[in-house]
């Protein structure tokens, strides 16, 4: 087998996510063959640096001999079995340790197999429960511009990317958007915390206004993922908490992306000291080995759904795969890692590295910002760096890059022309050197003209 007879057969057969299946004709798929830590080497032998963790899942690296050896041990015992009635033992044992490690007051652990079902889980248990209560008029959801929470119909109307949304308005249900404390766009000289408690403003006034009709408001703590990595200050998590008990509105934390110790904390919502009435968990949930995700609530939203099955207030939502043996498995190996080894503190001492290696970027003509939590740093390619005047999108100047990087052995997948880096935390300090001069090389040359 080589890389040209793999991707032959697959072109024939697979449309691939989150692709214009068409760039394929000059833009050849990479067809990997086998992973190891950060690296990943395709079936001609080259090898790729992973420096986005495989769509931001992988932790530890891949092939990790830990969560490998919890996997097949768990094969040869039990791979699953229906949850509806039934249970086993490392379902119960993984809730038993997200209630552990989550913040305080998430006693109840909802399974399903995917970041965007785990919305769907949210955002229908909180609606629910206000039914629930006899408060039907609370249909609505607030959400912040920019924000991205998955595909499936429900997280995608609760977001606020138009690439991604746009197209399936008709679909959607309304919610009401509300400006994003999204610090790129604060003034000359001010701070991140002053900026996030001014944009603060705009919720507070949406909050006042809609109380009685809003269910929950939905939030990517700290970081706006898929909307470019933009990034805000935990002050604004503190004061939407006190908002939201104030008007009487669930918060939801969306941490499917930023928990397990993306943000510099094990999840974000611990930079403000709070906690959420919901947490959405997946991605790194299982160190990138299988899918599963899990929801976290409050025992008050489980006790509006304890009753007598006669009266209609039960949570009828499943999935098939809801607290699959081997997905459960992998989760309590890598929560284990977390547990056994310093990983927050050697993460905060890699997040250092990464910063030292991209201070460059600050200087560079075509660059308007570089920006970092924890270990997610952006790099915002623009066409002036005085006036930030963006690239029009269809240069695709992230795309050079990308392209670049393959060349050089380092996965980037650029958001538009947000060059960023998410590696597992299993990088090297000579890897994380790598990575960033392939990226400043690539920027070099998508920016030259």
């Amino acid at each position: 087998m080589n890389n040209q007879t793999l991707v032959k057969r697959d072109l024939a057969v697979l449309w691939h996510p989150c692709s214009q299946m068409k760039d394929h004709e000059q833009l050849p798929l990479i067809p990997i063959k086998s992973g190891q830590g950060v690296w990943l080497e395709d079936f001609d032998g080259k090898r790729y640096l992973d420096a986005v963790s495989s769509w931001w899942v992988n932790l530890f690296g891949h092939c990790n001999p830990v969560i490998n050896h919890a996997v097949k041990a768990q094969l040869d015992t039990l791979e699953h079995v229906i949850l509806g009635g039934f249970t086993h033992q490392a379902a119960v044992e993984l809730a038993e340790k997200l209630v552990e490690i989550t913040p305080p007051g998430l006693n109840k652990c909802f399974y399903a197999d995917n970041g965007s079902s785990a919305i769907e889980i949210a955002l229908k248990m909180s609606f629910h429960y206000w039914r629930n209560l006899g408060q039907s008029r609370k249909t609505k959801f607030v959400t912040l511009e920019n924000s991205y929470h998955g595909e499936t119909l429900g997280a995608l109307a609760v977001g606020n990317v138009a690439l991604y949304k746009d197209t399936y308005g008709p679909l959607l249900m309304d919610v009401i958007s509300v400006a994003s404390p999204d610090c790129y766009n604060r003034e000359a000289g001010e701070s991140w915390r002053d900026y996030s408690i001014r944009r603060f403003a705009d919720m507070e006034q949406t909050l006042a206004r809609h109380a009685d009709t809003v269910s929950a408001v939905i939030v990517e703590p700290l970081v706006q993922c898929a909307g470019g990595m933009r990034m805000y200050d935990p002050v604004y998590l503190t004061l939407l908490r006190e908002a939201c008990d104030k008007y009487r509105v669930h918060l939801i934390a969306d941490e499917i992306a930023v928990g397990f110790g993306r943000t510099s904390t094990l999840f974000a919502c611990e930079q403000a000291n709070i906690s959420p009435d919901f947490m959405c968990l997946s991605k790194g949930l299982t160190g990138g080995y299988l899918p599963l995700s899990a929801v976290l609530t409050t025992d008050t939203v489980y006790q509006a759904f304890y009753d007598d099955y006669q009266n209609l207030t039960a949570f009828l939502h499943s999935h098939s795969y809801t607290g699959n043996a081997l997905g459960c498995r992998a989760a309590l190996a890598t929560i284990g890692l977390f547990q056994s080894q310093d990983v927050l503190g050697n993460n905060r001492r890699l997040a250092a590295a990464m910063a030292r290696a991209a201070e460059r970027f600050k200087q560079h003509p075509h660059v308007a910002e570089v920006r970092q939590t924890g270990m997610i740093l952006a790099i915002e390619l623009v066409k002036n760096r005085l006036t930030r005047e963006a690239y029009p999108w269809q240069q695709r100047r992230g795309l050079k890059v990308y392209q670049y990087a393959l060349s050089q052995g380092v996965l980037l997948r650029p958001l538009g022309n947000v060059i960023y880096f998410m590696p597992p935390y299993v990088i090297t300090e000579q890897e994380i050197e790598l990575m960033v001069e392939v990226a400043w090389h690539g920027i070099q040359l998508a920016t030259q003209d």
